[in-house]
Parts: C-alpha cells; sequence; structure tokens
C-alpha cells in the first residue's frame, strides 16, 4: 500500500532562495499596523466571486458562513502535524484568531507557560473556485506577515494558499490533486515565496517536496512591517493555460500548462475547484531547513499575528448580472480529464486503497459483480464523446473476469459501453484498456457499474477519462 504524506517532509526549499534576503532580516524593526482598506472596486471586464472583508467586532471570530476553523495537530486520519512538520496546536481561541474591530483578522502565534505553541488555521467553506473555460481567475489577499524578524521570528511561518477541492475528505491525495502557495513566509524573511505543489512525492514534474517556486522581496517597504498585496492568476483563456503570482501588482513567478505532462494537468485543474486557506504554521520542515536547525527556538517571540485585511476572487469576463463559477451540481468535473476512480460521490462495494500505479496515489478495489461507482455532474460539453478509457488492474485467477460499464442516470440504466477484463498479471498491473460508447453531450451523473458471471473480486480502477476516436 502507498501511503503518501502531505507536504511529507515538509517544505525543504534551498536555503539559496532565501540567502539574499536573510542578511536583511536582523535589521527590520517592529513596526505598527497600517489602517485596513476595503476589497478593491471589481475592475471592468471582471466578475466578484466571492470576498471577506472581515468587518466585525474586536474578538469576534471570522464569519462561519466564510470560514472553517481547523482545530488540533492534524485533520482527522490525516498525517501528523499537517504533513509538514509544524508544531502548534491550532484552536478557535481568540488569542489565536479574532477579527481586530478595524476590518482584519488576525491569526497569532501564542505560547504558553507549558512551552506549547499555539496559533490558528481557517478555510474557505467553498471549495470551488476554479476558472471558466476561457476565463481568468484571480485570488488576492492583502496581508501583514507577522511583524517579527531575526532570532525573535525563528519558525514563524505564515501561509495564504489554496488547495484542491479532493483533498477533503481523502488527506492522502497530495500534492497530485494540486496546490497554490500564494504567499508564504518563514523566519520573519523581507521575501515573499510563490509555489506550486502537484503530480507525486517524492519528485516527478513539480520537484516534491519542494515544488516550482520562486521568491523575491516585498517591493517599497518589508514585508513584516507593512501590508502588501498577493494574487495569484490560473488564466484559461489562453492555451496553453497560465499560472501567475504577483505582489503588489508586480508579476515574479508564472507556470505554463506545457511545463506538464497531461495527467499531471489534469490531476491538478480536472476537479471541481480549490478552497482558501490562511494560517500561521510554526516550526516546520520549510522554516527548519532555511535555517538550518530546528525552529522554533527559545529566542522566538510569540504573539506577532498576521494581520489579514481581506480577500477577494474575481473572474474576468461575464455572462449576466450574477456571474458564478460553481459547478452545475455538486462535484461537477470535465469528461476529458482524467477523473480519478476514489472521487466517487457514492459507491456500493468497494474499498480505496494505496496505488503503485505510476502517479501514485490511489484506486478503487476489491470490485466485484453488481458493485458500482457514481460520479455527479460529469460534463461532456457540446462535442460529443465517443470513447471511454480506464486505467485497471487485475489479480483474478484463471477463468474469472468480468465488464466494466458505463450507464448515464442510474446503475440499472442500459450501458452506453462497456469492456471486458481477464486478469492482468496483479492487482497493482495496470493497463489502460479503451472502449467505444454512444455519443454523448451535455452533464450527466456517471455510473460505472461491474458486471461478472462469479462472485469472486475481478478488476481494480484508478482513473478513466472519455474523448473522441
Amino acid at each position: 500500500m502507498t501511503v503518501r504524506t502531505l507536504r511529507s517532509a515538509g517544505r525543504r526549499r534551498l536555503a539559496a532562495m532565501a540567502a539574499a534576503v536573510v542578511a536583511l532580516s536582523g535589521l527590520l524593526v517592529h513596526v505598527a499596523v497600517s489602517a485596513s482598506a476595503a476589497v478593491p472596486p471589481t475592475p471592468s471586464g471582471w466578475s466578484l466571486v466571492w470576498s471577506d472583508d472581515f468587518n466585525g467586532s474586536a474578538g469576534s471570530p471570522p464569519s462561519s458562513a466564510n470560514w472553517i476553523v481547523d482545530t488540533g495537530h492534524n485533520y482527522p486520519g490525516g498525517p501528523a502535524n499537517w504533513g509538514t512538520g509544524e508544531i502548534q496546536n491550532y484552536t478557535s481561541s481568540a488569542s489565536n484568531l479574532a477579527l481586530d474591530g478595524s476590518g482584519n483578522l488576525r491569526i497569532t502565534p501564542q505560547r504558553g507557560s507549558s512551552g506549547e505553541w499555539t496559533s490558528a488555521r481557517v478555510e474557505t467553506r467553498r471549495g470551488d473556485f476554479k476558472p471558466a473555460d476561457g476565463r481568468i481567475l484571480r485570488i488576492e489577499g492583502r496581508i501583514q506577515m507577522p511583524d517579527v524578524t531575526g532570532a525573535a521570528a525563528a519558525g514563524y511561518w505564515p501561509a495564504f494558499w489554496a488547495l484542491g477541492s479532493p483533498y477533503r475528505g481523502n488527506y492522502w491525495n497530495w500534492p497530485a490533486i494540486g496546490e497554490f502557495d500564494i504567499m508564504e513566509n518563514v523566519n520573519g524573511i523581507n521575501s515573499v515565496w510563490a509555489v506550486l505543489h502537484c503530480g507525486v512525492n517524492p519528485g516527478g514534474p513539480c520537484n516534491e517536496t519542494n515544488g516550482l517556486g520562486a521568491s523575491r522581496a516585498c517591493p517599497g517597504s518589508t514585508c513584516q512591517s507593512s501590508f502588501h498585496t498577493y494574487r495569484f492568476e490560473w488564466d484559461r483563456s489562453v492555451s496553453p493555460n497560465q499560472l501567475r503570482w504577483y505582489v503588489d501588482g508586480q508579476q515574479f513567478h508564472s507556470l505554463s500548462q506545457s511545463q506538464f505532462d497531461a495527467g499531471t494537468w489534469a490531476g491538478m485543474t480536472g476537479h471541481a475547484g480549490y478552497f482558501l486557506l490562511l494560517n500561521v504554521a510554526m516550526g516546520g520542515a520549510f522554516p527548519n531547513g532555511v535555517a538550518g536547525s530546528s525552529t522554533p527556538t527559545a529566542a522566538t517571540v510569540p504573539g506577532r499575528p498576521m494581520v489579514v485585511d481581506y480577500v477577494a476572487v474575481w473572474q474576468s469576463g461575464s455572462t449576466g448580472p450574477t456571474p458564478t463559477i460553481t459547478p452545475t451540481v455538486p462535484g461537477g468535473v470535465d469528461a476529458r480529464s482524467t477523473i480519478q476512480a476514489e472521487r466517487y460521490q457514492a459507491q456500493s462495494g468497494t474499498i480505496v486503497e494505496g496505488t503503485t500505479d505510476t502517479g501514485g496515489g490511489q484506486n478503487v478495489g476489491a470490485i466485484a459483480n453488481g458493485d458500482w461507482l457514481r460520479f455527479d455532474g460529469v460534463s461532456f460539453g457540446t462535442v460529443a464523446a465517443t470513447q471511454f478509457r480506464a486505467r485497471v488492474a487485475s489479480g483474478a485467477g484463471a477463468g474469472v473476469s468480468g465488464l466494466v460499464q458505463v450507464r448515464l442516470g442510474s446503475p440499472t440504466a442500459p450501458p452506453i459501453g462497456d469492456f471486458a477484463l481477464a486478469g492482468t498479471g496483479g492487482w497493482q498491473s495496470w493497463r489502460t484498456i479503451p472502449a467505444n460508447i454512444s455519443p454523448v453531450t451535455g452533464t450527466h451523473t456517471v455510473y460505472l457499474t461491474f458486471s461478472s458471471g462469479q462472485p469472486a473480486d475481478f478488476v481494480n480502477v484508478n482513473w478513466f477519462t472519455f474523448g473522441t476516436n
């Protein structure tokens, strides 16, 4: 069984990325926080998708309609220490997480009398932030990093980032589902890091666990002494698609779809979208790696907040007065993307297990006669799909075989296509098998059903996709 830790071994960023700015960190001083500002007006030709201005009374929590508060040292069933080695306990206490009454959210690490560090981490309830075809999605936050530098800042790790929504409830499919780090910083260095995580860990197309990143000093004033605006754009209006990162409107990192194989790109863009996160971690592989030693230390000073003025999401273009990027139904997905089998909305009779197939992650297994998987909101578009391909394996014995079938709307509807499968040499001996299907357009609930003349398990499924011959 292949088990992969979220950002396992953490962000071992090369210390060289910080070398140019680390010398400045000891010269910075504590400066008062700037006044808050409202979410900027929506630019011409764009539509506001979602925002939070963090208005509210001092000491109150952020809007529960907008945010989920993560607590503890991990997601239930997820990797320990959030997969990064960070040491703090996340809480919902107002001492760690609260509005300041002046239009800002403050996330404040604290150290108790016993030496335990606490802090806070929040994530948006919405997990569907994704540009429509031909559009650009812009995710932006105006943030002041914790105003602490030098030895007193050792271990501080503030971040503004996004995770692919299939991570929710799974917690072991990182980095295939994608991660966009819009702003990261460690140890009070005057620098912002922008990073993409994708593919497999370790190594892979995103050089995990480091990711594909860039960094630069904040323009004008230091990242710690002032608010700066951090922006990420996912551009589907150009081909190949592009990913871009900015600080105060100045682009400093970009990646192109052409840099990735089709499976990797589909894994991080073919699902329903992303949710956004804000947190301040303490310690972990990234600050430790840059410092060259364990953090935080006895010299680390608690109580310095990350201050968030606003977070907003815009999309270019408009099709009406209230544009939306919400999928037509929950779990909506492009039929021509690589649809991971374990991302079903419902199932009968199957299990999810780790896979040794290329790309790692998980597959659906223990599949026998009468079992099924359901996938909601599969969009085939206006050009008919006429072929189905699935990545399958079988360790079934001699004489044991069955059918992998595609049905629309119901597990008992007539199949629109199928293929037969016998043993492939093992339950992790994978093959990609095509089958013709009746032409399909529009959006449908897709069922994979499995039929065999005997009761034994006969197939594992890793992923599937639709296309044209």
